[in-house]
């Protein structure tokens, strides 16, 4: 079985991240509000980044890992920048200093 960490690009530009075993599912419940919460009222949701993980412990690790990062750094994982994010990480301007929610713009 594969788990998936996911990344929504929400109304008003907000991102929301989280993770799943079942990606198409997860995606088409938040796009017709089924999950009640932070994106059921920032519709539409588009989802613009996604990895796949052999298990629910790691894909929870990435999500709880991205929801720590800044916008900039969010934005850099969604183009694949990776020297970007590096950058980003070495110079920790794009540290975020909020605690993890489910979601983070």
């Amino acid at each position: 079985m594969s788990f998936w960490t996911y990344m929504l690009h929400c109304r008003g530009g907000a991102f929301y991240v989280g993770h799943t075993d079942n990606l198409q599912r997860r995606v088409g419940e938040h796009e017709s509000g089924l999950i009640p919460g932070f994106t059921a009222d920032k519709r539409p949701v588009v989802l613009v980044w996604s990895e796949e993980f052999p298990t629910r412990i790691e894909a929870l690790a990435s999500e709880r890992r991205i929801k720590g990062w800044s916008r900039a750094k969010k934005m850099a994982l969604i183009r694949g920048d990776w020297p970007r994010i590096s950058a980003l990480a070495k110079g920790k301007s794009g540290a975020s200093t909020s605690s993890a929610r489910t979601a983070q713009g």
